[in-house]
């Protein structure tokens, strides 16, 4: 292999590895977003069954619910 082979061949290998690494790093982003939605959507249905607790006991505390 000549000099300028050598080079073109390098140039595609450091190419593939930058690549793969932009890959693993939006792998790694994509995770990340997945896991907030997961934790905001859990977040969420705690605060909606707090909310239905309080009211609940409002209602209760006023009478409303007989």
């Amino acid at each position: 292999m000549d000099k300028s082979q050598n080079a073109g061949y390098q140039a595609g290998q450091a190419k593939g590895q930058a690549q793969e690494k932009g890959n693993q790093m939006m792998d790694k982003a994509g995770n990340a977003a997945q896991s907030c939605k997961e934790t905001m959507q859990e977040t969420g249905e705690q605060a909606k069954a707090k909310a239905q607790g309080a009211a609940d006991a409002v209602k209760n505390a006023t009478g409303m619910n007989n």
